[in-house]
């Protein structure tokens, strides 16, 4: 109940005297200088395909643009998210920490229900489903970020599932010359970046680079681990807890563009280097081992600009290249395990071995995802606007590996007391940990934007997808706009999504962490909706979206005696709201507020889909003391968040995060400087770990990073 929201008086008070601005040698677009009409007219595409505005856009949409990026001081996507309704920001604690974008209570491993595009292409790692893995976007170069709550599916393809993010970069016209910044700050954090635009004749030219590094927070301490458990019951003592959660990374990320009228062409190579791997491989800590992942992605784009009357016609074709190099310590040097009869780890075991130099896996993934598609608008009709795509998809992974331990490696654990730490390369054999797997997904869909009338508009889609190793899913969706009055505009809203299992979830062998199940089913989700926006006044907008939908076997890895396998784990049913509400005080000062509200259930049991919060509250202050002086402020309370049933723990806490951003502009011509205080209060906030079957591996959770500073300077030439 909104009445068991626990927020000091002191946080809200301090956040009632914090403020904002933005750039004035861009007042244009100055966040504050936009009334809330005209960032309610925004344009979207996320919602459509075709640019929309936010008013109008079938779909609980939200939009972050750049401007608001630079006032909330967000330095990650994690950061901006954590602002959007309903959404939530977790860890993954066995998948290194790894982002989970929680919507609307689907909260699985991997998050491969929430699809992240970049310019409308899709960021995938085929081998999970969800986005590459320890994927870090910097902010630097982003124009904005959209974001739809629901299935999109009858625009975007089967993963399209709870939720879809679009990224999209800044064009020329808005780096508009040469930035150049830095950032330093608490856990040994620094961070370069460098934005330029060119314009040559009709093409512009667009290039941006950034540099990312961080130690990680050595305080995160975790107390026992899995290991903690081995050690208890073999009586060794390996285990590395207590210890600090691994988080630690260095990440490059340099991308190019060029455009003119008709054309588009974008590259992108980000990398990350010497990854900490957060709680470990298999939930013990594991602070000598890297992740180290190479991202390539490419696009291109022809439109036609309208060869033919009311047509505009485009081909889009995309290649991304993803390739994870592992070094895992699955266990620690010293540690005593039990092992089956194929070498891996077994609840039922044929022998106990010592793993003198650690239990080590050094796994390597490469993918390889293209796609063409061919995107045509037809205006031609009285108050139509029809949209029909076709294209195709090809997807990839090949894998190889090197280990101490599982079949073709250990053949006999019962003689075998001791395993150093020599390494067996058990790629292209049936020993390795996945085989090579590919598919093909060929595609079609239609829209209607059917203008009723000047108050009414009915938008009817259906895409349909085959796949070459799943057969065929159709996926439909409806929504009626209804302009109610002068300040009420009333949405109706349905939508069917589909999510193929992941390669990894088929087909994972020969691994302690997780198992494949080739029997595995789609996801499948049925969502309704209803939407207001109410503007009462010029300077006042509230947005109230009411969701009810059932999911039908969601995949998780589900502790098994063969270790934890994935399955269709659960039929779910939820149901709940996002509230939302813009108050422009005067032209200086600005709130935003939401609070979400949601009861998700398993459909078998009736028990509460765990570690996914009950209640979320935020609220954001923008307030522009002088044209130079710029501050914020926001406040993040996650809350009512339950154990699964086999968890005897008590509840998780909820958190209450605060932070705070001061800038100074134009100290001298372009030149600006600004601070900025993460988890003001220190709060002791964190993620819950999941438990593994009757093991609980790290019993006191997941804690999050303490306070934190930082500074930066950019200077806009």
């Amino acid at each position: 109940m909104i009445s068991t929201i626990k927020i000091s008086l002191t946080p809200l008070l301090i956040c009632a005297i914090s403020n904002l601005s933005y750039a004035q040698n861009n007042p244009g677009l100055d966040y504050l200088s936009l009334s809330l009409e005209e960032l309610g007219n925004i344009k979207v595409s996320i919602a459509t395909g075709n640019n929309t505005t936010l008013e109008q856009a079938p779909a609980a949409a939200t939009v972050i643009t750049a401007q608001q990026i630079e006032a909330l001081g967000a330095r990650t996507l994690d950061d901006i998210l954590e602002t959007v309704p309903g959404l939530h920001v977790s860890l993954s604690g066995t998948n290194r920490l790894d982002s989970i974008y929680s919507i609307r209570g689907i909260n699985t491993t991997f998050n491969a229900q929430v699809l992240l595009l970049v310019n409308g292409f899709p960021l995938q790692f085929p081998f999970t489903g969800g986005r590459p893995t320890l994927f870090r976007q910097p902010v630097n170069n982003i124009s904005r970020v959209e974001v739809i709550r629901g299935p999109g599916s009858a625009i975007y393809g089967a993963d399209a599932f709870s939720g879809v993010i679009n990224i999209i970069t800044k064009s020329a016209d808005e780096i508009d010359g040469t930035e150049v910044g830095s950032r330093i700050g608490s856990f040994g954090f620094r961070e370069v970046w460098l934005d330029t635009a060119q314009k040559f004749n009709d093409w512009d030219l667009t290039f941006s680079f950034n540099h990312q590094q961080s130690d990680g927070d050595s305080d995160r301490i975790i107390n026992s681990d899995l290991q903690t458990t081995f050690d208890s019951a073999f009586s060794t003592s390996a285990s590395l807890a207590p210890g600090a959660l691994s988080t630690s990374y260095e990440n490059f990320d340099a991308s190019i563009g060029l455009t003119n009228k008709n054309w588009a062409f974008n590259a992108r190579t980000w990398q990350s280097n010497n990854a900490g791997n957060g709680a470990g491989a298999a939930q013990a800590l594991d602070p000598n081992s890297t992740d180290d992942i190479q991202l390539f992605t490419t696009d291109l784009s022809y439109n036609t600009d309208r060869w033919f009357s009311g047509w505009d016609n485009s081909i889009k074709v995309n290649y991304a290249y993803i390739n994870l190099d592992a070094n895992f310590n699955v266990f620690p040097e010293g540690s005593t395990l039990g092992i089956g009869a194929d070498g891996n780890l077994s609840t039922t075991p044929a022998g106990l071995i010592t793993f003198t130099d650690g239990f080590i896996g050094n796994p390597n993934v490469i993918t390889e995802d293209i796609q063409i598609e061919s995107v045509n608008t037809y205006e031609g009709f009285d108050n139509h606007r029809v949209r029909f795509t076709v294209g195709s998809r090809y997807q990839s992974v090949d894998t190889n590996e090197e280990k101490n331990f599982g079949p073709g490696v250990i053949t006999n654990p019962a003689a075998t007391p001791v395993v150093d730490g020599t390494l067996t390369d058990v790629s292209d054999t049936e020993n390795v940990f996945l085989e090579d797997s590919s598919r093909t997904i060929n595609f079609f869909s239609l829209q209607d934007e059917w203008s009723i009338s000047d108050n009414l508009n009915l938008i009817a889609g259906v895409r349909y997808d085959d796949y070459s190793d799943f057969g065929d899913t159709t996926n439909p969706r409806i929504a009626l706009v209804w302009h109610t009055n002068k300040t009420l505009t009333t949405k109706v809203l349905y939508g069917s999504a589909f999510r193929a299992p992941s390669f990894g979830e088929l087909g994972l062998q020969n691994n302690p962490a997780a198992l494949g199940n080739p029997d595995l089913e789609p996801e499948t989700i049925d969502t309704f909706e209803l939407a207001f926006n109410y503007r009462p006044r010029s300077y006042l907008q509230s947005n109230l979206n009411l969701f009810s939908y059932r999911a039908q076997d969601l995949i998780e890895f589900v502790s098994s005696t063969t270790g934890n396998t994935a399955q269709n784990a659960r039929d779910q049913e939820g149901y709940g709201f996002e509230w939302e509400v813009n108050w422009e005080l005067n032209k200086r000062w600005r709130f935003n507020s939401s609070f979400a509200w949601q009861e998700t259930k398993d459909s078998d049991t009736n028990n509460d889909i765990p570690d996914v919060p009950g209640q979320q509250f935020t609220l954001n202050s923008f307030w522009k003391i002088t044209p130079q002086w710029l501050l914020s402020s926001q406040i993040n309370w996650v809350g009512d968040r339950v154990r699964a049933a086999n968890d005897s723990r008590s509840s998780i806490d909820d958190y209450t995060i605060v932070d705070f951003t001061v800038r100074r502009q134009n100290i001298y011509k372009s030149f600006d400087i600004a601070f900025g205080i993460r988890n003001v209060f220190d709060e002791d906030a964190r993620e819950p770990s999941t438990p593994s079957g009757q093991l609980v591996p790290i019993p006191d959770d997941l804690p999050l990073e303490g306070r934190s500073f930082w500074a930066e300077v950019r200077y806009q030439f």
